[in-house]
């Protein structure tokens, strides 16, 4: 063997490793796509059916959210690995950061909020396609899209259309996405 085609097999052994990485990546990422698919179906759905419950059990119902991504986070981690404290550090922090916006400096609406807080964890979706591949920027982007789309369009029924679009759209992402 010379030297050229060592570096191409080892090329070729880090494209298969990339691969691999990618697709354990995507996997994990498409249960977590599907449950808060979910969670924002249950959620917006109960928005929709008694606007009551928008406030503070919204939050509630997003914590069911966090403890199970968290739990699919921990299933994947190696063996003795510790529970994957920066991603509840990450929700915290876009929490935090969305809480300011949206009620100390923007002090918006019930339909902005809806509105509001998807894109917000979209906006690190599309960001996170810059670093784990292009599925997350296209899910981030393409929802957001329609997000804004139902935001101007939908009349009286945005409560119910945010729940097919957040909840109906992410199922379907976190599909398309155990299969890219």
């Amino acid at each position: 063997m010379t030297i050229g085609s060592d570096a191409a097999m080892l090329a070729d052994v880090d494209s298969v490793v990339a691969k691999v990485k990618q697709s354990r990546i995507y996997r994990s990422a498409a249960l977590i796509i599907i449950l808060w698919g979910a969670i924002n179906l249950a959620r917006d759905g109960l928005i929709a059916l008694a606007p009551g419950w928008f406030g503070p059990r919204w939050f509630l119902v997003d914590a069911i959210g966090i403890a199970g991504t968290i739990a699919i986070l921990s299933r994947g981690a190696t063996a003795g690995a510790r529970p994957p404290m920066r991603t509840l550090a990450a929700f915290l922090l876009f929490y935090a950061f969305g809480w300011i916006w949206a009620n100390l400096i923007g002090d918006f609406s019930p339909r902005q909020q809806m509105a509001f807080w998807p894109t917000l964890f979209l906006f690190g979706y599309a960001v996170a396609g810059l670093w784990f591949g292009p599925a997350f920027t296209a899910i981030g982007l393409g929802l957001t899209a329609l997000i804004v789309a139902t935001y101007f369009w939908s009349g009286a029924a945005f409560p119910l259309c945010m729940a097919v679009v957040t909840g109906g759209g992410f199922v379907l992402c976190g599909l398309w996405m155990r299969r890219a």
